[in-house]
């Protein structure tokens, strides 16, 4: 079993869920959905079309670096989806919950072209609380990762079997 501890980032539409899951199967780890660790006030204010505020943020990131936490102390690897759009969110995950985590970037491509997939993929997305309104607000707080955060950054463009290949070949890379 891979002991590996990886958060899969990027705004919403960008596969977080599915890249998540299916790499956490590939890897035979814990797989844990992000969104499931809101607190049921942001839901409500996500589905009402509400941006979340770094305050509404702060009790769910410290959710998610518990269970990092939890992870790295069982000497068990895990997945977690988390958009994690800014630097400080991120920095937090690391020093709250395990500092070796590692940061999967979906990233949308340039520009509009981007935009377009990602909005796309909302809008066909079904029984999920973030409506397609959401998106611009989160474009717009992304902060990509910078080269010291050492993040994997993988194009959403390529379809997702593709890009869990890639990412178990660098996870068995980085054990050796």
């Amino acid at each position: 079993m891979h002991t590996g501890l990886f958060v899969i980032m990027g705004v919403c539409g960008s596969g977080k869920s599915l890249i998540g899951a299916k790499l956490a199967r590939d890897l035979d780890i814990e797989f844990v959905e992000g969104d499931g660790l809101h607190p049921s006030d942001n839901v409500r204010r996500m589905a009402a079309g509400m941006p979340l505020t770094d305050d509404d943020r702060h009790g769910w990131l410290i959710a998610i670096a518990a269970r990092l936490r939890e992870a790295k102390r069982a000497g068990n690897g895990l997945v977690v989806s988390c958009s994690a759009l800014k630097r400080s969110y991120r920095d937090l995950l690391r020093s709250v919950g395990a500092a070796e985590v590692r940061f999967v970037y979906l990233a949308g491509g340039p520009g509009e072209g981007g935009r377009a997939l990602l909005a796309e993929r909302m809008a066909n997305r079904r029984e999920h609380f973030m409506p397609p309104s959401l998106l611009d607000s989160q474009l717009a707080i992304l902060e990509e990762p910078s080269p010291d955060e050492h993040a994997w950054v993988c194009d959403i463009s390529a379809a997702p079997h593709a890009i869990v290949a890639d990412l178990v070949r660098r996870a068995a890379s980085s054990l050796a």
